[in-house]
């Protein structure tokens, strides 16, 4: 007697559901909190063993270490952000907003939203004429000549719009928007946003807080009206040059790594279309 054939057994189910094509990943709204100290600690870490290695001290007022320091600190942000994702599932850059969006009106969004903010600021200058400075073009060394103001302009205009992009509206605010509005979660990111780049230099200091927390919470609607972070980069590229521009003696450099940046965010969608075709 002929035995009957035996169904082959099931494959076993995947690691991760697929995702319906143009969706992305939810990431728990926690994974922000814990994802911004976990970046922090480990940028004071690694900062604070290479300082020791290298024998610098907090009196110390080196800018080729702060550069280094500053470029780390956006990699180590980088890397927690993609870390955290992969907790999900198997990051990519869209999902982080590095999308192609339509081109005009992403001008016409990042356009009104920087003009928005250039308003706010003066009136609010009008009204409390704050004396602070911020030194963040010297403490990277823009007045060590040509070669130490290249690099002063290339991590503000360049590499610290990528980065904090990447991370606080890319990973930050997409974590948030998981469990709150879009108003309560760019109010959240905006006000950390303008939280870190306070200096504890003095009370002067803390009146760049709610201008810099204002430009965050703008950013996150032009990222939630486009749907990319190319335009965000692009304000904040352009923000970041006109603010170097203004504190150095040499403009040349802001103009030229401005333009590249803007340039950089109007190619990299195109390229992105192309190799998706």
């Amino acid at each position: 007697m002929q035995r009957p054939a035996l169904d082959p057994p099931p494959p076993p189910p995947p690691a991760q559901p697929e995702l319906p094509e143009g969706a992305t990943p939810r990431w728990p709204a926690w994974y922000a909190g814990v994802g911004f100290l976990v970046a922090l600690i480990a940028t004071l870490l690694v900062i604070g063993i290479l300082a020791a290695a290298l024998g610098v001290t907090a009196d110390d007022e080196d800018p080729a270490f702060t550069v280094i320091a500053t470029f780390l600190q956006g990699l180590i942000f980088i890397a927690t952000a993609v870390t955290f994702a992969s907790f999900t599932r198997k990051p990519r850059p869209e999902q982080f907003g590095l999308r192609p969006t339509r081109f005009w009106p992403a001008v016409g969004w990042a356009a009104a939203g920087i003009s928005i903010f250039y308003v706010g600021i003066a009136v609010y200058t009008a009204v409390l004429q704050p004396d602070a400075e911020q030194t963040v073009a010297q403490d990277l060394g823009a007045e060590q000549g040509t070669l130490g103001l290249l690099a002063a302009g290339f991590m503000v205009i360049c590499v610290a719009p990528f980065a904090e992009e990447f991370f606080f509206r890319g990973f930050f605010y997409r974590a948030l928007r998981s469990r709150y509005s879009v108003l309560a979660a760019a109010a959240i990111d905006g006000l950390l946003f303008g939280i870190i780049h306070y200096d504890f230099s003095g009370a002067d200091a803390l009146l760049f807080v709610p201008p810099l927390a204002a430009l965050g919470f703008l950013f996150c609607l032009i990222y939630e009206r486009t749907g990319s972070l190319y335009p965000v980069i692009a304000m904040h590229a352009l923000n970041n040059a006109i603010a170097f521009g203004v504190t150095v003696e040499d403009a040349r450099p802001s103009i030229a790594f401005g333009a590249l940046a803007l340039l950089a965010c109007a190619a990299a969608p195109r390229a992105q279309r192309t190799a998706m075709a």
